[in-house]
């Protein structure tokens, strides 16, 4: 007698249907084999059980049976006894005097570590694995290549690189031309590095929002957009004026500069252009928090904070420098002191006396 045995190493058909294992008989198997593709059409074992059914069907020259045997998902060693122990149920059931051999009917080289259990408990005649046939001609090529370049993520992951280089002989005759070529391959290798940069550290992501955070500013007249522009070539003019302080003071001084004095240099030229920088990004913070009535009154302590905070960097700087002694130091660090907690304790005081805008009078 032959037994066609179908082996689900991993117990797919126990996990995912309401089917009890083992399965015998050729209908059994089949409604096991519907129930599993219903409830995951992808899984393999579908394959492998509908393909017991086929050879049962097929063999009609001899006394036949087909069933299905189950393991255990997770080990390797338990999945394997368990398949054993349905093995011997299964060859309970058959009333035959006949010697049984088995034609096992697997889906992969995991399913067949189980031949030497099976091997040890009945005669096997073959393996038979399943292979899907898919993928395989030009229509099946396109329609995949057509669903990859279709996909946004796999398209600017793929299209992307393979366009920059592509663009790499003719910017190289266009360069030869114009009598630079070293700056077509250093031109095509920075766009290179810095989109797998991108894709790599996930700045696109940070990028996108920066730019959709500019449109809604762009269309919600948040006062903010214009005030960053502003601090931000403050911030510039104020980068550029502290080298200018630091050559002059290199041109007037005899010997060289140490550390200290070329940074006191640095911050005296660049600090109150940083300072206007940092009062106008937190006045335009404070004045769209007014208008979308989220305004509070601790905000207001941002501009005051910077002005004392530049106040007493300038005074550091100059007194390092030279230009100002010791009792103005000590004044400017005293007033920068008192004014951070004037400006603490006056706008706690009015937050708890008349709270937010929004709140009602």
């Amino acid at each position: 007698m032959l037994l066609v045995l179908c082996v689900d190493l991993d117990d797919d058909i126990g996990r995912k249907t309401a089917v009890e294992t083992p399965v015998v008989g050729r209908d059994a198997v089949e409604d096991a084999a519907v129930a599993l593709a219903t409830a995951d059409p992808e899984d393999s074992d579908v394959n492998v059980l509908f393909e017991g059914v086929h050879i049962h069907d097929d063999v009609d020259d001899e006394a036949v049976e087909v069933a299905a045997v189950t393991g255990v998902d997770g080990s390797d060693v338990a999945a394997n006894r368990a398949v054993g122990e349905e093995l011997d149920e299964v060859l309970a059931t058959l009333s035959t005097g006949e010697d049984v051999r088995a034609l096992v009917v697997t889906d992969g080289a995991q399913d067949e570590s189980v031949i030497p259990v099976i091997r040890s408990r009945v005669t096997i005649d073959g393996v038979r694995r399943v292979v899907v046939r898919q993928a395989q001609d030009l229509e099946s090529m396109y329609y995949t290549i057509k669903q990859v370049l279709d996909d946004p993520e796999t398209r600017g992951t793929i299209l992307v690189p393979m366009g920059i280089l592509l663009l790499i002989y003719p910017l190289a005759i266009l360069a030869d031309t114009l009598g630079m070529p070293g700056a077509v391959f250093g031109l095509t290798s920075g766009l290179l590095g810095m989109y797998m940069l991108f894709r790599g550290l996930g700045i696109e992501e940070n990028f996108d929002d920066a730019i959709e955070r500019v449109r809604s500013a762009l269309f919600t007249g948040r006062v903010t957009l214009i005030t960053y522009v502003v601090a931000s070539a403050l911030l510039v003019i104020g980068g550029v004026n502290g080298v200018e302080t630091l050559t002059s003071l290199r041109t007037e001084a005899a010997g060289a500069l140490g550390v200290l004095e070329i940074i006191s240099a640095l911050i005296l030229g660049a600090i109150p252009w940083f300072a206007a920088a940092g009062v106008t990004s937190s006045l335009g913070r404070v004045t769209d928090e007014y208008l979308s009535d989220e305004f509070e009154w601790g905000y207001l302590n941002a501009p005051v904070y910077v002005v004392a905070i530049a106040a007493i960097l300038d005074g550091v700087s100059s007194y390092f420098l030279g230009h100002v002694g010791l009792s103005y130091l000590a004044l400017v660090l005293t007033g920068g002191t008192l004014l951070g907690l004037f400006s603490t304790l006056t706008f706690a005081i009015a937050e708890s006396r008349f709270g937010r805008r929004a709140d009602p009078a």
